[in-house]
């Protein structure tokens, strides 16, 4: 017997969007349902993605609401409330705060056994607001974290020394902002770390490495001031963390989850690898850091506990 897999998307703008054509390229799911303040907007964007079943996958794709979750294995959330003229960042996180109560209260009424991933920014604050709001078990809840920031490291680097970025062996953890921390003593390509080694005939050089880094850090920066958003990328880390626990996989990906330990921090929200499958976050792989790369993981700790500070849950 075929199992039908449902999934939701609350919020179908650019991310969400980018999101579920991504989901329906890939032909992971039976159903996607899009949910939206906007219904006539998601709506349209719903028709545009049926209209492409002959090209490619039968695949219901369909405007609804947060009862229509009921049968959902997981629920994408990339909904959220851009900054205003003059607004500070904690006004800007109050709102969204708000916002998530709403979802999160619909979610935990109508699909409380799914899994919710989170995408919407600042994600790491978002991911813990959820944490703290909703009533489904903590494994359930999953931000999307540094798989971006890991994916432009990855990315990055295969083209620095020109091998396939998928045989890169590379993280970023903590904050996905500013604070993220490489973690350069874990690196490598082939199971030949990077630093102290030359790969391909390129030495590792500190300098160089901090170069790239700071490339990846400020994608997102460059990227906006190119196009006014960013979204293809974000859309196809969704899908693979969509499909790690629909499918099960126990892959270990950065995700954003609450720490209750885990290189001595806790009640917060930042990405460490986990193992990911059908119940969502089921384990932590530790990699062990240089002294250097945990004051920098504590250091993102204490910033994002700061930006809690304030907000009303």
């Amino acid at each position: 017997m075929i199992q039908k897999r449902t999934i939701g998307i609350v919020g179908t703008g650019q991310v969400g969007v980018a999101a579920a054509y991504a989901l329906f390229m890939r032909g992971l799911a039976s159903e996607i349902i899009l949910i939206d303040k906007d219904a006539k907007r998601a709506e349209g964007e719903a028709m545009d993605l049926m209209h492409g079943q002959a090209f490619f996958e039968n695949i219901t794709v369909r405007a609804g609401d947060y009862r229509d979750l009921s049968s959902a294995q997981l629920v994408v959330i990339t909904a959220g409330v851009a900054q205003k003229p003059g607004e500070n960042r904690l006004d800007l996180l109050n709102r969204n705060a708000a916002v998530f109560s709403e979802i999160v209260g619909q979610l935990d009424r109508h699909s409380p056994r799914s899994v919710l991933v989170i995408a919407s920014n600042p994600v790491d604050i978002l991911s813990y607001v959820t944490q703290k709001i909703s009533r489904r078990d903590p494994c359930r809840v999953i931000g999307t974290g540094t798989m971006l920031d890991t994916g432009r490291f990855r990315a990055l680097l295969g083209r620095h020394y020109g091998v396939d970025p998928r045989s890169v062996h590379a993280y970023i953890l903590g904050e996905h902002g500013d604070t993220e921390v490489p973690v350069w003593s874990a690196a490598n390509i082939g199971g030949v770390p990077l630093v102290d080694h030359s790969i391909c005939g390129k030495p590792f050089q500190a300098a160089e490495m901090n170069r790239l880094f700071d490339q990846v850090r400020n994608a997102a920066y460059e990227i906006i001031d190119r196009k006014g958003y960013t979204n293809t990328a974000i859309g196809m880390a969704i899908v693979r963390l969509v499909q790690a626990v629909l499918e099960d996989q126990k892959t270990v990906l950065p995700v954003s989850r609450m720490l209750t330990g885990e290189y001595g921090l806790t009640d917060v929200c930042l990405s460490i690898p986990s193992v990911i499958g059908i119940n969502g976050v089921q384990d932590a792989i530790l990699p062990s850091l240089s002294d250097t790369e945990l004051g920098a993981l504590q250091h993102s700790a204490r910033v994002l506990q700061e930006s809690i500070t304030g907000i009303s849950i």
